[in-house]
């Protein structure tokens, strides 16, 4: 049978008129369904953060994480060295080299000029001692072109890495070069620590932190005289440490801090750095870290290093941890020398 044109039109309508009653029918659950994705993406697009990688305090996380508010601004200005030197140290780890070139006065005021962090000289080349020697030759030689005199290049291994056969197999081949490694301890770590990311004004106020992998170092001066102090690094789940022992550990090692002390603590280390990264607003040497609750663990030592971190907050109830993106504990070693 031909349908007329009319009869065409009747069924196109009844059609349309069968789809709209559909959607009118199921428009609630469609609407909850897709239209709330187009506005979260959205939400999410004008909300990314800057380039620091902090995130606005309106972009709320999906997998349920804290959202994180604006960090503070520390807005101290270190003092600058007057007619400084350069010199120049080299911290030797089992991964690599971590290298600081810093121009120092005779008020012991610095001022980082070159930073050079995991430098893989350990892993690369290095299978005689000849090439250990040529290897640290070459790396010795940058520093030597930068303007550092060689007698003012030292190196240093830490408390954690002096044990490591990789680091014991450079140590012999620096020997064989003429320069002397210098093997230091929790305690004096802890007071180079604080000697290089303790500003004086904030010495009656204040304390330093140092967490590392193998060892966390905590550090004050109280009537003249530096302590310093060790608890668990954030490596310490490989030694079948429970959370809950070491957050014990850590807490009663800082409650040795007067309280006249912990107004303000200076953070430096690996995990701390990790925090600070998401944070830090442009090239501001000071970063306020946030809350430890505010922050989401990224792998089993983050998470380590989150229980410390809250371990001495809530001990200490101090609010304010200041990261310093220019202090290590070698460069406290420069500045002890005479």
């Amino acid at each position: 049978m031909k349908l007329t044109a009319f009869s065409k039109l009747l069924i196109v309508g009844l059609i349309l008129g069968v789809l709209f009653f559909v959607y009118k029918r199921y428009e609630p659950s469609l609407v909850e369904k897709f239209g709330a994705k187009t506005e979260t993406a959205s939400t999410d697009a004008s909300n990314t953060g800057d380039a620091s990688g902090s995130v606005p305090e309106s972009a709320a996380s999906e997998n349920g994480a804290p959202t994180q508010t604006p960090s503070p601004a520390f807005n101290f200005q270190a003092p600058v060295p007057v007619n400084g030197k350069l010199k120049g140290v080299v911290e030797l780890g089992a991964a690599g080299f971590n290298s600081f070139i810093v121009l120092v006065d005779d008020q012991k005021r610095w001022k980082l000029e070159k930073a050079e962090f995991g430098s893989s000289l350990v892993h690369e080349k290095m299978v005689t001692d000849d090439d250990v020697r040529s290897g640290l030759k070459n790396y010795i030689r940058g520093m030597l072109d930068y303007g550092v005199a060689g007698k003012d290049i030292h190196f240093v291994v830490s408390s954690g890495a002096k044990t490591e056969e990789k680091v014991m197999k450079i140590s012999r081949g620096l020997k064989a070069l003429g320069y002397y490694v210098n093997e230091v301890t929790p305690q004096q770590e802890g007071t180079y620590g604080f000697n290089c990311a303790m500003p004086q004004a904030y010495e009656d106020k204040s304390f330093m932190v140092d967490m590392g992998s193998g060892n966390t170092k905590l550090a004050y001066r109280f009537e003249g005289k530096i302590t310093a102090l060790e608890t668990h690094g954030s490596k310490y789940f490989q030694k079948n440490l429970t959370d809950a022992q070491v957050a014990g550990d850590v807490s009663r090692t800082v409650g040795q801090v007067p309280v006249s002390h912990r107004d303000y603590c200076f953070i430096i280390g690996g995990i701390p750095f990790e925090l600070a990264k998401q944070v830090r607003n442009g090239k501001e040497r000071y970063t306020v870290l946030k809350a430890p609750s505010d922050y989401v663990a990224n792998g089993e030592k983050q998470k380590a290093g989150l229980n410390i971190y809250k371990a001495i907050a809530e001990e200490t109830g101090c609010k304010t941890f200041v990261f310093d993106w220019d202090a290590n504990f070698t460069i406290g070693f420069l500045l002890g020398l005479k």
